[in-house]
C-alpha cells in the first residue's frame, strides 16, 4: 500500500539484525528504479544514514522484500538485500537468516498467509540462492505472537522463539559446499577452509592472522594490518569459491576461529566483510559450524566437539549461537540445518524517501 506521498514499511527485528520489510507490490517493478528508492530511504550512501531510517551499520542497513510465493515449493517469496551504508551499494548475492526470522511474522501482519494452529509452520522460498526454509512460530488469534521466553546473545530480553529450518542450502552461492573442491586451502599463505553451507564464508584459525582470537570487535576494526590482510585473502578467494570479482561484493565473509573460551564449542570473530560483526549471522554461523565437522579443517583443529549430532555452539562477541547440522561424515552431504530466532515488530507506518 503507498500513499502520494511515501510507501508502507515495517521496522523489524529479525534475529540479530534489524532492517525495513516491504510487500513487493509496494515498490517498483524495475530494478534499477527500485534500488535507488531504497537507498533514499536508508538514507545511503552517508556513513550516519542521517536522512534516511538505516543505522549506520552494515547490521541495520537491511531490507526484505516479501510476497506470496510464485510456486507450490513455498508459500512466501523472500528477497534479501543489503545495502551499503557508506556507499551506493545494493546487493542480493547473499541470504540472511537473521532478516529470514521476521518473514513469516511480516506476512501474517500483512495478511499475506494466515495462521494454522497455536504453532503456525510457513514454508519460505529464499530468492536470492533458491533455497526453501521452514519457519516455525507461535501465533495468537491468527498474529504472530512476540512475547516469550527465548533469549539470543546480542539481543536484549526474551522473545517468543522461532525456529528455523534449512533444506539443501549447501552450495546455494557458490555451487557446492566447497567450492574449490578442498576442504582445506592455502590462500595468500595462509590454510583455510572456503565453504558455502548458505553462506560463502572463509574460515581460518585466529592464530594464523597473528591474533588470539578474544579481541572485541573495535580493537579487531582497529587492527590495520589484519584488515588489509583479510581484504588480500577475500579477494584471491572470490573467483576460487565462483564468486568472481568481489570487491565491491559482501561476499564472501570471513571467519577467525580459536580455542573456546567459555562453554562453548568454538570462539568466533567475523568480518561481514569490512566491519567484525559484534556476533555472528545465521548462515554464517551455519557454515563455519560445518567446516567444524570436517576433518583437517582449520576449524575442526581449534574446535571441541564430542558428540557431531549435538547443537554446536559458536562463541562470539556478544554471548553465543548454536547451529545444528545434519551431515554424512563420509560423504560431507549435509541433509539438514536448524536454528533458533527471536523477532520483534519495531513499528509500522508509511516511509517517506527524499526526493
Amino acid at each position: 500500500m503507498t500513499d502520494s506521498r511515501g510507501i508502507r514499511c515495517m521496522m523489524m527485528r529479525g534475529g540479530t539484525s534489524k532492517g525495513a520489510y516491504f510487500v513487493a507490490s509496494d515498490l517498483p517493478g524495475d530494478v534499477e528504479e527500485r534500488d535507488a528508492l531504497l537507498l533514499r530511504i536508508m538514507g545511503s550512501p552517508d556513513p550516519r544514514q542521517i536522512d534516511g531510517i538505516g543505522g549506520a551499520h552494515p547490521l541495520t542497513s537491511k531490507v526484505a522484500i516479501v510476497s506470496r510465493a510464485a510456486s507450490d515449493t513455498a508459500q512466501l517469496d523472500y528477497l534479501f538485500l543489503q545495502l551499503g551504508v557508506d556507499e551506493a551499494l545494493v546487493t542480493d548475492r547473499q541470504n540472511c537468516g537473521n532478516l529470514l526470522a521476521g518473514v513469516a511474522p511480516f506476512a501474517l501482519e500483512r495478511g499475506l498467509i494466515e495462521a494454522t494452529d497455536d504453532v503456525s509452520e510457513v514454508r519460505i522460498f529464499m530468492c536470492n540462492t533458491g533455497a526453501v526454509a521452514t519457519a516455525k512460530l507461535e501465533t495468537l488469534n491468527g498474529a504472530p505472537k512476540y512475547g516469550g521466553d527465548t533469549a539470543i546473545a546480542g539481543v536484549p530480553g526474551t522473545a517468543a522463539p522461532i525456529r528455523l529450518y534449512f533444506e539443501n542450502i549447501a552450495g546455494s552461492s557458490c555451487g557446492a559446499l566447497l567450492p574449490t573442491g578442498h576442504a582445506v586451502d592455502e590462500i595468500e599463505g595462509v590454510t583455510l577452509t572456503c565453504i558455502d553451507n548458505g553462506m560463502p564464508v572463509i574460515v581460518m584459525t585466529a592464530q594464523a592472522m597473528g591474533i588470539e582470537g578474544n579481541e572485541t570487535p573495535q580493537a579487531l576494526e582497529a587492527n590495520a594490518t589484519l584488515r588489509e590482510r583479510l581484504e588480500a585473502i577475500r579477494l584471491a578467494a572470490g573467483p576460487l569459491m565462483n564468486l568472481g570479482d568481489v570487491k565491491d561484493a559482501t561476499v564472501p565473509k570471513l571467519t577467525l576461529v580459536s580455542v573456546p573460551r567459555e562453554e562453548g564449542n568454538v570462539a568466533t570473530r567475523t568480518f561481514i566483510p569490512h566491519r567484525c560483526h559484534e556476533a555472528i549471522g545465521v548462515l554464517g554461523a551455519v557454515s563455519v559450524a560445518t567446516a567444524c565437522l570436517l576433518s583437517d579443517t582449520p576449524a575442526a583443529e581449534v574446535a571441541s566437539i564430542d558428540d557431531p549430532t549435538a547443537p554446536i555452539r559458536l562463541e562470539h562477541p556478544t554471548g553465543s549461537f548454536d547451529a545444528v547440522i545434519d551431515m554424512d561424515p563420509k560423504t560431507h552431504e549435509v541433509r539438514r540445518a536448524g536454528v533458533v530466532r527471536t523477532a520483534r515488530k519495531l513499528f509500522d507506518g508509511v516511509v517517506f524517501p527524499r526526493d
